[in-house]
């Protein structure tokens, strides 16, 4: 039998390299042309690798949670005969497909690269799916950790296998910082046992990988470049409730059903008209502030696997029940992860939202390298004043995150005064749609 190695394709324009998502097959496992073998995934985009023979995978050469390069080596096959131009095809013939995570295939294998020379090779040029017959099957081995020789000696001293070490060095090198928790960790671990008896004192590693791996990076990159300001401010929405809540009688048999968004869209937008510089990206690398006339609006989206950021666009000329159906529409595709990459880029500005679990007051984070975020608190019957006597009414809190290094102060209150006007008088957003 001859062994066929798939190496990784170009999986969107401009992408240099992927995160291995999960392996859909195992070593052993026999799979047919154009068979799912594994996910990656690409700017919070997840496809789908479809196989390009029929054969038995014989090795797995990276583990879930791995960069992969493309062009690199993935996986290896072995075929009946050797594979010619049957198993060298086009993407456009096998492409990949948009998946949900799957979390429950998360098998770890590694397997080295085959030493012997290749003799037979298809090169991925021009986005063609690249595979190698070195006719022999590969060898299991598992790689050795990045560390440098000194991190080496002191792990060696230290009866310390490095192999146990989570690095947060570049590219996963282990530093000593990384000895000196795992040390800590085993000690703490350690005394646990000699306090508690047979109390369990087990610790239970979760890798971060896939989805929560990107979240976890874009988090840290707009707390660690922006200078967030919060600023809160408190709506009444009872006129606006009501307003909804008359529409969604009116119109319930012919247009989708209106929630609390498709007004804040509303007003967001017509508040962007008069202060444009908060519909922006800010390039803080060039030092350019790059404000735009279309309103594309992230709405925050919780989803199992994570929260993902779908991109409402051309937000300033929807209607409200436009707007509604759009957002249901990408809310069902995160849910189902199957969007697009492209409906998952370039928002101007970004509203997050937990619903009736959003509190009373949030901190967002904004979503780099926009300049603005807003945050929506769930609403709740108050007592309010109204200069004779405290009536109910139906009050919620907008927490809205700024980049204060474009943004000032008194611009970020001018721009939350007027969204809360428009709430607070909804029909004169709306006068031109009614």
């Amino acid at each position: 039998m001859d062994v066929v190695d798939f190496h990784l394709p170009d999986v969107g324009e401009g992408v240099a390299e992927a995160e291995l998502v999960s392996w859909l097959v195992g070593v052993g496992d026999t799979v047919r042309v154009d068979d799912p073998i594994a996910e990656v995934m690409t700017d919070k985009a997840t496809v789908e690798l479809p196989s390009p023979v029929a054969g038995e995978v014989s090795s797995l050469e990276f583990a879930p949670g791995d960069r992969v390069a493309v062009g690199a080596k993935l996986i290896s096959f072995r075929v009946e005969s050797s594979v010619d131009e049957r198993v060298t095809r086009e993407p456009q013939t096998t492409p990949a497909r948009p998946s949900e995570l799957h979390s429950d295939q998360t098998q770890s294998v590694r397997t080295t690269p085959d030493r012997q020379a290749p003799t037979q090779r298809s090169d991925a040029r021009d986005g063609q799916v690249q595979i190698e017959n070195v006719g022999a099957s590969s060898a299991t081995y598992e790689p050795r950790p990045l560390a440098s020789p000194a991190v080496r000696r002191r792990a060696l001293d230290g009866g310390i296998d490095l192999r146990a070490v989570t690095g947060s060095g570049p590219g996963g090198r282990i530093i000593h910082g990384d000895l000196d928790r795992f040390l800590q960790l085993a000690g703490a671990i350690q005394a646990g046992s000699d306090v508690a008896g047979n109390s369990d004192s087990s610790v239970t590693e979760v890798p971060i990988i896939g989805l929560r791996r990107t979240i976890a990076e874009r988090m840290t990159m707009a707390k660690a470049r922006i200078p967030h300001i919060t600023y809160v401010e408190e709506v009444d929405v009872t006129a606006m409730h009501e307003l909804r809540e008359s529409l969604n009688s009116r119109y319930s048999s012919d247009r989708p059903k209106l929630t609390f968004l498709p007004f804040l869209v509303r007003a967001l937008s017509l508040a962007i008209q008069e202060q444009p510089q908060f519909n922006s990206r800010f390039d803080d690398d060039a030092g350019v502030l790059r404000q735009f006339r279309n309103v594309h609006i992230g709405i925050a989206t919780q989803t199992p696997k994570g929260l993902v950021v779908p991109v409402l666009r051309d937000a300033e000329g929807r209607d409200p029940w436009n707007c509604a159906a759009e957002i249901q529409r990408l809310s069902d595709r995160a849910h189902d992860g199957a969007l697009e990459r492209s409906e998952m880029i370039n928002s101007t500005i970004t509203i997050t939202s937990l619903g009736a679990l959003g509190g009373i007051v949030t901190t967002p984070i904004i979503n780099y390298p926009e300049v603005a975020v807003i945050g929506v608190n769930k609403m709740q019957i108050r007592p309010v004043w109204d200069g004779k006597s405290f009536v109910p009414r139906r009050m919620m809190n907008l927490s809205s995150g700024f980049d204060h290094r474009v943004i000032d102060g008194w611009d970020a209150a001018t721009f939350v005064g007027r969204i809360k006007e428009f709430l607070e008088e909804p029909v004169v957003m709306f006068l031109g749609d009614l």
